[in-house]
């Protein structure tokens, strides 16, 4: 390793993200010849082919993927020694990672955007749709911030108090389930209550990587089961096939109420009690004291209490 040029781990990184020369070389701004002579560099270094060519890209090998973790902990301490101790945004090029559950997109980007691209022309977001290694990745540093999902109802094991003690978090703003059914649907002429909940089939949007939500979880409780026709995992979709046929879509409140003027939906109360819960804006400690990463949170914090209140 001696006169490794520490370069290279950036452009490893970048590969291991796009799996492919072409992709990398634009992301770099270099020349796709550039990126393979620093590919055969890495390779040399780390004497191992760290990546294989297929009919779809560029695939990791064992060894590159065991690098991955390893290489963005050392990446976001030299970022830490390199970054200024004050940060101005007007001058920043900096490229923020976030990860967030589907609903919290129109909660969040439409209020803290306008904004930050007023602030900061050059500063650039990759986002994410929050899934079952999201969590990881915010431990491991390689997401900046996370919006998820959270519980303070106790019977919940997403409880928001069973958050890793290596994250921080600020809570963005509670919400609670409705329920969605089309215009003219049966029930509507019936007593809305658990028995009729429970009657007709569900659909169900399966987002955040998370099987299961609280309102299954307290229904085990009492030994009772919604009837699952369906799984999706995007609610534009779910809200098109609700508002064509008799099954009863669950959904967040404040991202229904946002959707709603797109379908022909009727909003019904969910019939049995739960704690409302909350979306979280996460991030590992690492980041604490970073002033880029402070400004960009306390922006999303800021704007979004704005319109939806804790």
């Amino acid at each position: 390793m001696k006169n490794f040029d520490f370069n290279l781990l950036t452009v490893l990184e970048v590969l291991l993200e796009e799996q492919s020369v072409t992709a990398a070389a634009a992301r770099l701004h270099l020349s796709q010849s550039a990126v393979s002579k620093q590919l055969s560099k890495l390779r040399e270094t780390f004497d191992d082919k760290l990546f294989e060519r297929t009919a779809y890209g560029l695939r990791p090998t064992p060894k590159a993927k065991q690098l991955a973790p390893e290489l963005r902990r050392v990446l976001n301490q030299v970022e830490q020694l390199t970054r200024p101790s004050e940060f101005d945004p007007s001058l920043s090029r900096r490229k923020f990672r976030i990860e967030l559950v589907e609903t919290a997109y129109s909660l969040t980007y439409p209020n803290f955007m306008p904004e930050l691209l007023k602030q900061a022309p050059n500063v650039s977001i990759d986002s994410k749709t929050w899934h079952s290694q999201s969590m990881d990745k915010l431990l491991r540093c390689e997401t900046d911030i996370g919006i998820a999902c959270r519980e303070w109802d106790e019977r919940s094991l997403l409880h928001i108090k069973n958050l890793p003690d290596e994250l921080n978090y600020t809570e963005l703003t509670r919400d609670h389930s409705v329920c969605l059914v089309r215009k003219d649907h049966p029930l509507l002429k019936e007593e809305w209550n658990l028995d009729t909940f429970l009657k007709y089939r569900h659909l169900q949007v399966t987002f955040g990587g998370i099987a299961q939500w609280l309102l299954d979880d307290v229904l085990q409780i009492q030994h009772l089961k919604r009837d699952i026709a369906i799984n999706l995992t995007d609610f534009n979709s779910a809200m098109l096939l609700c508002e064509k046929s008799d099954l009863i879509l669950c959904s967040p409140a404040k991202y229904a109420k946002e959707m709603l003027g797109h379908y022909q939906l009727i909003t019904l109360p969910v019939p049995t009690k739960l704690v409302p819960g909350t979306y979280v804006l996460l991030w590992h400690r690492h980041f604490d004291l970073d002033p880029s990463h402070r400004w960009l949170r306390e922006m999303i914090i800021e704007s979004v209490q704005q319109v939806y209140p804790v």
